[in-house]
């Protein structure tokens, strides 16, 4: 018995979406294992930004659950700290003008850890071959950086070198003083003589 046109096409469609799929499972499994692997927090997020995955980094830092993170808008995440409208530009700029950025920085009052000062990072992952973008959904990396000692580190060095620079000029301008004083003194004892 042969199989007419349309039953061979339905058999080779289904091939296809096998074949995808288990291209897209080891994609993904690619992406996460590397993700995982980065020091740095780092969110995968879908179209809509919500959390497709997060790395142990992420859930360290924040002292968040997956189940309170992942499946979440971006924007929902804890007390709604990235709900910030320049992120959001940025972030719903990404896929339709395949843009970046980098060195966001983000400072909050974050719950359980407390004032952070983060700098953030985002691209889209994306494919070469413009197929490849019709059978893999698009995907935005959202990498974080907590550069809070960082900062306290710098802020105190800031400090630090103003508070020298203020005794110096204090100390300079006694010096004049002193040299002014010395000098009237030495005119006085020249017109004694």
């Amino acid at each position: 018995m042969k199989k007419n046109k349309k039953e061979i096409e339905e058999v080779i469609e289904k091939k296809e979406i096998k074949l995808v799929e288990k291209l897209w499972e080891k994609s993904w499994t690619y992406i996460k294992t590397v993700v995982d692997v980065v020091r740095e927090p780092v969110l995968i997020l879908d179209k809509d930004l919500r959390v497709m995955t997060a790395n142990e980094s992420f859930f360290r830092t924040f002292q968040v659950e997956k189940k309170d993170t992942e499946h979440k808008h971006v924007y929902e995440l804890g007390d709604g700290q990235w709900n910030i409208p320049a992120l959001k530009k940025l972030l719903e700029d990404i896929l339709p003008k395949n843009t970046f950025f980098k060195g966001f920085e983000v400072v909050h009052e974050f719950p359980f850890i407390g004032r952070k000062i983060m700098i953030l990072n985002a691209r889209q992952i994306h494919f070469k071959e413009d197929t490849t973008l019709e059978t893999f959904p698009p995907i935005i990396l959202l990498a974080m950086e907590d550069v809070t000692e960082i900062m306290l580190v710098a802020e105190t060095l800031a400090n630090h070198a103003n508070n020298v620079e203020t005794k110096l000029t204090t100390e300079t301008e006694k010096l004049g003083l002193h040299i002014k004083k010395l000098e009237k003194e030495i005119n006085e004892l020249k017109k004694k003589k």
